[in-house]
């Protein structure tokens, strides 16, 4: 037995998806599906687009073996329900499988289930988690996490990419590749959210360390090390380090190594110049250092990339 638990305000797909993506899975399986919507208020439940799901109370989850929380913009009200809490609480002290999708993470968050966990959101709340929950060990690049028993995804869709996951360790990994084919997906998609966010917001970054960044994207061939950047921005190396994480919500040298990943990604769609060319002049310098970069953020090598951009 699935439980979904929803709120006023929470984002539809949140939870549809992995609906979705739970019952095709069960009926190829051979199982009849078994999922219920939960609720602090039984009943309909308004999610932000005005579109309803009706809700059981949470006293009827029974014995569910996994549950998954939709986020939403009415998460920040629902992390503050005790009752909520108290479910979720009492449902980690059994043991089963929990599961947040997008910002549903602050509820587990705001129950202390992650503190000293891995764990991830949407990109867009990754600073504002991070001041919020400093003990939670957040991984802002990935689709997912899992932490022992506990699941996070990203944002929105990435909670079929975690329903898959699921999938695969209920069923096995033909029922989780079927199931993606149902659903016209990847079965296990490449990549991090940094292909569709913290890229592009490093090309124009703003805040603290705005013009730190825009002087560095310019300057790539040099070795940018933490203490050259801690030294350009005024700072101590441990202050600064611990200051741009706070600010960006990523590290010194992964926010550099985006910034070479993006205008290396650029060269490679866009010229005809040698691969070890690109590295040299991105600060790679290593060819196979910028391809291990490429399958970490794309899931493919340079190779593949230009390949798919020409055939593009």
């Amino acid at each position: 037995m699935i439980g979904i638990v929803v709120f006023p305000g929470f984002q539809l797909l949140d939870a549809a998806g992995p609906i979705s993506a739970l019952e095709i899975a069960a009926r190829l399986a051979g199982t009849p599906p078994s999922i219920k919507v939960l609720a602090e208020v039984p009943g309909p439940v308004r999610s932000s687009s005005g579109v309803e799901m009706v809700a059981r109370s949470l006293k009827a989850a029974g014995p569910i073996s996994t549950l998954i929380i939709a986020g939403g913009g009415g998460v920040e009200l629902a992390a503050k329900s005790a009752n909520l809490l108290a479910f979720v609480r009492a449902m980690a002290r059994r043991g089963i499988r929990l599961a947040s999708v997008c910002s549903g993470a602050y509820i587990l968050a705001e129950a202390g289930l992650l503190d000293d966990r891995r764990a991830t959101t949407h990109w867009r709340r990754t600073r504002h988690f991070l001041s919020a929950y400093p003990k939670v060990k957040l991984e802002p690049d990935r689709i997912f996490v899992r932490d022992g028993n506990i699941w996070s995804s990203a944002g929105i869709t990435a909670g079929i990419d975690l329903a898959l996951a699921m999938v695969a360790e209920d069923f096995g990994d033909e029922i989780a590749q079927k199931t993606a084919r149902e659903l016209v997906l990847y079965h296990r998609r490449s990549g991090g959210q940094s292909q569709f966010s913290s890229l592009l917001e490093l090309k124009a970054p703003g805040g603290r360390f705005g013009a730190l960044l825009s002087w560095a994207r310019e300057n790539l061939k040099a070795p940018l090390t933490v203490d050259d950047l801690a030294e350009r921005a005024g700072m101590s190396s441990r202050h600064f380090a611990r200051a741009f994480i706070a600010e960006t919500g990523t590290t010194p040298s992964k926010a550099i190594e985006r910034l070479r990943i993006e205008v290396a990604r650029q060269r490679v769609q866009s010229s005809t110049e040698a691969i070890e060319r690109v590295a040299q002049l991105t600060g790679f310098r290593d060819p196979e250092r910028m391809r291990r970069a490429f399958i970490r953020a794309f899931g493919q090598p340079p190779q593949s990339v230009r390949r798919a951009a020409r055939a593009g």
